[in-house]
């Protein structure tokens, strides 16, 4: 693609467009999180399922809740309804959910618990998530792409370490440091079990990928480079040679200047903005080889009205003429009013 701007009545699937580097206006549209509490289909839908990990490995339900904002809003990409946490559970590792606590997992500290990962194992879990996946497509209009995701490695290492969320994963980075072997067994496995995850996802029919790096921004730049840029680089450099036609984002959350050593070496056709990111700045240093994605604030959206339309505009105002996707800089929020979303999706579709 060279990169000029395509306008509404030529375009085929507008997400994928931008992902090939073509400036689309009005700009491709789609929420982190679009689908979820907000919504009450969705929570009457959630409803039918207490456990949420069997929510997530339903593939009626799961479907169903991909399609719900698809209906509602005409995005011009459907994200696959699932859990960056339904990767460790594949893996044999212990993974619950517990209600008003979130994720619960088993702590993972030693050369054995890596080594217990079972990467046959993976595929027949997830395979629930490929069904998914092809329902989901079959059921897009046909200018709607869908994108498949996973956790990147460093996130849900992470998550395996620490057991829980938590504000600077402090246990994850203590192993991390004082026993690397162990932490980079862990990468590595995770590298792997992700690769064979997210290329399953493309041959059930996702057209684009995501990696969610969540807390990447609690390494040093150091590590930030060791644990993700090259992690990422690997997922990616597999899944061209697997999948050519299938777009990659990544999104290293918290970032910061880190950013721009992504954008250059982690090998992604997209790069996510979390909200703290100036996109004005983004936009003039990361390469235009990237297509950038993002970045208005969820609670704007919670707040509606002028303060919806003066922070997006800002975002619209910023990103000039270049490739990008309008997104949030991080996911919808549960307390926002469905209406406030309807609002954001007519003030992107009015910007010419």
């Amino acid at each position: 693609m060279d990169g000029t701007t395509r306008m509404t009545g030529t375009r085929t699937k507008p997400f994928l467009d931008a992902l090939n580097g073509v400036a689309v206006r009005p700009a491709p549209l789609w929420l982190m999180r679009q689908a979820g509490r907000y919504l009450p289909e969705y929570r009457a839908l959630r409803a039918t399922a207490p456990d949420f990990l069997g929510f997530c490995l339903n593939p009626e339900l799961a479907a169903e809740a991909t399609l719900q904002p698809i209906r509602r809003y005409r995005p011009d990409a459907a994200i696959l309804f699932a859990d960056i946490l339904v990767l460790p559970y594949a893996l044999g590792h212990g993974v619950r959910f517990e209600a008003g606590e979130g994720p619960v997992l088993e702590k993972l500290t030693t050369a054995a618990q890596v080594a217990s990962l079972d990467l046959s194992r993976a595929a027949e879990v997830a395979a629930p998530v490929n069904e998914t996946v092809r329902r989901v497509r079959a059921g897009l209009p046909e200018d709607v792409a869908l994108i498949g995701f996973a956790g990147s490695p460093f996130t849900v290492a992470a998550y395996m370490v620490e057991g829980r969320g938590s504000r600077d994963f402090a246990a994850a980075k203590r192993l991390m440091y004082g026993e690397p072997a162990v932490f980079d067994a862990l990468m590595d496995r995770l590298v792997e079990a992700t690769i064979a995850y997210l290329s399953a996802q493309a041959e059930a029919g996702a057209e684009a990928l995501m990696l969610f790096d969540s807390w990447a921004g609690v390494l040093s730049p150091m590590m930030f480079d060791r644990h993700v840029i090259v992690p990422t680089a690997r997922i990616a450099a597999a899944l061209k040679a697997k999948h050519p036609e299938v777009r990659l984002i990544g999104f290293p959350r918290q970032a910061g200047g880190s950013l721009i050593a992504y954008a250059e070496g982690a090998g992604v056709h997209g790069v996510g903005l979390d909200t703290a990111v100036p996109p004005a700045w983004a936009a003039m240093a990361l390469p235009h080889s990237v297509t950038l994605q993002g970045n208005l604030d969820p609670l704007a959206v919670v707040a509606g009205g002028e303060a919806l339309r003066e922070e997006t505009e800002a975002v619209l105002e910023a990103m000039g003429n270049r490739p990008w996707i309008f997104n949030l800089g991080h996911g919808v929020v549960p307390e926002t009013p469905p209406e406030h979303v309807a609002e954001l999706v007519a003030l992107v579709r009015g910007r010419r």
